[in-house]
């Protein structure tokens, strides 16, 4: 056990690891077939990143405390990038790659975050660092004014005089730039001292130690999938399994059959990774057992989320999977927001997450009514992990800023020493950063220093308990409050009427629901023949006034696919409303029931 108080710095703790125990695997990278194709040892991952430090103070022409992207396919290049940042004394920003097929699409965001963030200095790929070059690049973005770029495949074998070390632990450690689901980009700041806070909590939850294993589905470029993929395992020694969610793609059973293989106790995935195994392996149980493939070795799966947990598609994935011996128990989701990325998270010795039912009616008027199961009108809802060490979660009236009792729904705000301290610059929205991160109660407690999650949710006592004996207070996720719709004085969940919509006939394959002007739309993908789209349109319209007391303005049926969904298996609602608006959805079918 390595003294945690001593290193307030993730670099140091790296340095530490690759003295005292230089070659013990950190990390495994898988391809399709499963087969490891990079493995890095604690000596490894410090002798890369002073590689990557040396490069950067010869050709960067860097100051301390600049930003630098970092643009790399998810992998150890990756993890070896950031901490050589962190050893040069500059800020790392991990951007997603643009996909090469696609490059109008994605090309313009990573421009976007580059802006954004003033990077000076671009690491990457060779092949990567040729897209950015390439004509095909130059039709989307300006490519003559990239910053400085440099490839980090073949470097020179030189160390650096120095390795860096911050002066205070407040200093920024890394900045993490997401596209929420309304469509808007944020860079949050997060300090040294938020680093190491967060990653112990992280430990204690799910008793990590380097003799642990765990494995890792996720992508690797923001909120909880990057701390779990790149600072986690450096901090508490266990080695992570790395396994890129696309090369699910290829092959389907690939995270599985990891799990299996590698008998791992602990695994993290994303409700896109959840959802591609359930549609995707429905029908191959049987063949999957015949191979061997047997999951009672998983004590925790851990989908990681920014939003309600989908109770319906985790209770399909694990009665799918129980055939193999997935414990019904083994399946929780994870709770982050861009000013913390990680609230609540189910940990090892935890109680089981619970479950309760709702009353729908109270919920419009932001009231909590729990009745029974089966209950008319009831919405069950999971729990969001356990609220982690050193968390403190208050519910509060948006409008008001004044805590809230039990039975009431209202916006989770946070205190905790791993809060993110605040946004990098929202286009000068400065105003907007000290009332997200440092706000105080209005009455109550006045002196705390609170931040707002921006999701509205719930607090439980459980008659659960926890490992140490005492009741543990149950946080429940009920919606992003960007997303509600206020609708007739009452506020509705978009998720609620997409659920009724998709239960309307078997051909809807998905749904999303956005206002225009004061009028509900609903858009459908239908996954049947094109004949069937005007019988659609009754039963989506009767579904939600009988369900939701609801009149549905405008019934759009499109194509399997066009809704946008984001890297975290999200719905883009406000893209597609956009889109709807500009009239570039390609309909087959549109209704207007003005």
């Amino acid at each position: 056990m390595w003294p945690t108080m001593m290193h307030q710095f993730l670099s140091e703790a790296l340095q530490w690891r690759a003295q005292t125990d230089p070659d013990h695997v950190l990390y495994v990278l898988l391809n399709s077939k499963g087969v490891p194709v990079c493995t890095a040892t604690c000596a490894q991952l410090h002798k890369r990143a002073e590689k990557i430090t040396a490069t950067l103070m010869e050709r960067g022409g860097l100051n301390t405390g600049d930003n630098v992207v970092l643009l790399y396919p998810p992998g150890i290049d990756l993890i070896a990038a950031f901490y050589g940042c962190l050893y040069a004394g500059v800020i790392p920003v991990t951007v997603r790659p643009p996909h090469p097929q696609n490059l109008a699409a994605t090309l313009p965001t990573v421009r976007m975050i580059i802006d954004v963030s003033k990077a000076a200095c671009i690491l990457t790929t060779q092949p990567l660092m040729r897209i950015l070059r390439s004509r095909e690049a130059a039709a989307s973005v300006n490519v003559k004014t990239w910053p400085t770029i440099i490839d980090t495949d073949d470097l020179p074998r030189k160390r650096p005089p120095n390795i860096y070390k911050p002066p205070t632990a407040e200093m920024l450690a890394y900045l993490d730039f997401s596209v929420s689901t309304t469509g808007m980009l944020t860079g949050v700041k997060m300090s040294h001292a938020a680093v190491s806070t967060l990653c112990r909590s992280i430990k204690l939850q799910c008793e990590l130690y380097s003799s642990r294993q765990i494995a890792i589905c996720l992508d690797p470029y923001c909120g909880l999938g990057f701390v779990l993929w790149c600072l986690s395992s450096v901090y508490s020694g266990h080695q992570s399994i790395l396994i890129p969610p696309l090369e699910l793609e290829t092959s389907l059973p690939l995270w599985l059959s990891t799990l299996s293989q590698y008998k791992i106790r602990d695994t993290f995935c994303s409700y896109s990774v959840m959802e591609l195994c359930t549609k995707g392996l429905g029908t191959q149980t049987e063949m999957l057992k015949a191979r061997g493939l047997n999951l009672s070795c998983v004590r925790s799966c851990v989908v990681v989320a920014e939003e309600r947990p989908r109770l319906a598609l985790s209770q399909s994935f694990s009665k799918l999977f129980k055939d193999l011996g997935l414990s019904p128990r083994a399946v929780s989701t994870a709770f982050g927001s861009r000013v913390n990325l990680s609230i609540g998270l189910q940990g090892t010795s935890g109680p089981d997450p619970s479950t309760v039912y709702v009353d729908m009616k109270s919920l419009r008027h932001d009231r909590v009514r729990l009745v029974e199961k089966g209950a008319p009108q009831s919405l069950p809802l999971m729990e969001s992990g356990t609220i982690l060490p050193g968390v403190r979660v208050i519910i509060v009236n948006p409008e008001t800023r004044g805590p809230l009792g039990d039975s009431h729904l209202g916006e989770i705000w946070v205190n905790s020493p791993h809060c993110a301290s605040g946004y990098y610059t929202i286009y000068g929205e400065e105003s907007l950063q000290a009332d997200h991160f440092n706000t105080k109660l209005s009455f109550g407690d006045p002196q705390t220093l609170w931040a707002r999650t921006g999701y509205l949710g719930f607090i439980k006592r459980t008659e659960l308990l926890d490992a140490s004996g005492d009741r543990h207070d149950a946080l429940f996720v009920v919606g992003s409050l960007d997303e509600t719709l206020e609708l007739r004085g009452l506020r509705y969940h978009p998720i609620d009427i997409e659920t009724s919509v998709s239960r309307a006939h078997r051909s809807i394959a998905e749904s999303a629901v956005f206002t225009w002007t004061n009028l509900l739309v609903v858009v459908a993908e239908l996954s049947g023949s094109e004949q069937e789209a005007l019988d659609l349109v009754p039963l989506v319209t009767n579904v939600v006034l009988e369900e939701h007391h609801l009149i549905v303005g405008v019934v759009v049926i499109v194509d399997p696919g066009v809704i946008p969904i984001n890297s975290r298996g999200e719905k883009q609602r406000m893209h597609l409303r956009d889109s709807f608006l500009a009239d570039q959805l390609d309909p087959i079918y549109v209704a207007y029931n003005m």
